[in-house]
């Protein structure tokens, strides 16, 4: 009998988790509810089949991948769905969203009767012939998402409740994405100071793998930005406890936000960062 695993929604990460899963066998569902033309072409390529709620909530499995913001509003959407269903698939909610925006989503879906899986997804989605991304799972029914190994992903799973998992990514992405700010706010004041070319030559002889770094990871940050904002303040909340910490990534989600915005109209900062890495500005989202 064939596998049924429902993924919403597919966009970057989605449609590739998705793909994956179809070309090791599964049957792949998604719900395309008010989303773009370019959208319903991407998960068609990725083999991913159009489905109402109902069908959904009779797949084996449903795995979230959203925007963070999004991720409370969709348990919400399909619990009434997933409790009149018999099926009750493993609910895997793979956002990234802190502890406490966790606890909201299962409690979204506890009433379902079905069981819930934390999961954070850390890496790039995947492609042909690589590992992909690391899915760590935690939470009684991780082990049942982990069978999904036998279809390609590569879940990892984590002793403890749900919040364990979603506690390691933010942590993780705290890190990596939270340099990024650092680093492209600090290239940007040394451009307006006049200092970038020597900003650059220092970085290059006495922090040689970060400048490496920067310059593999900041030109693809502008198109990605508008997706940290919500997430930073994911990061602002996980850190909550720690008023020095909240503020710093609350200002680290405004400075994603300014970076949209900009990357969206003119591109002042975004062009001149990019033109300082040697890099074109115009990727797209």
């Amino acid at each position: 009998m064939t596998l049924v695993v429902a993924v919403i929604a597919p966009g970057a990460m989605g449609a590739a988790v998705g793909k994956r899963l179809a070309d090791h066998g599964i049957k792949v569902l998604t719900s395309l509810k008010g989303r773009s033309q370019s959208t319903a072409a991407r998960a068609s390529e990725a083999g991913m089949t159009e489905a109402s709620d109902e069908q959904i909530a009779a797949a084996d499995f449903v795995l979230s991948i959203l925007p963070p913001g999004d991720a409370l509003s969709l348990a919400e959407r399909f619990a009434p769905t997933l409790r009149a269903s018999n099926s009750k698939p493993v609910y895997v909610d793979c956002n990234a969203i802190n502890p406490a925006t966790v606890e909201r989503v299962a409690a979204a879906i506890a009433p379902t009767g079905g069981p819930f899986v934390d999961a954070g997804i850390i890496g790039a989605p995947p492609k042909d012939n690589d590992a992909g991304p690391r899915f760590y799972a935690s939470g009684s029914a991780a082990l049942r998402f982990a069978t999904l190994r036998q279809y390609g992903l590569d879940v990892r799973v984590l002793a403890g409740a749900p919040g364990v998992a979603s506690a390691l990514k933010m942590s993780y992405a705290g890190i990596t994405k939270g340099i990024q700010a650092i680093g492209a706010a600090m290239m940007l004041a040394a451009l307006r100071a006049g200092s970038a070319e020597a900003l650059l030559k220092e970085l290059s002889f006495s922090q040689h793998e970060m400048l490496a770094q920067f310059q593999q990871q900041l030109p693809m940050m502008p198109a990605k930005a508008h997706r940290w904002v919500a997430e930073m303040r994911e990061i602002a909340g996980f850190v909550g406890a720690d008023p020095a910490a909240r503020q710093l990534y609350e200002g680290a989600a405004h400075f994603y936000e300014q970076i949209a915005e900009d990357f969206d109209t003119d591109k002042k900062d975004v062009s001149a960062l990019m033109a300082l890495l040697g890099k074109n500005s115009s990727t797209d989202r």
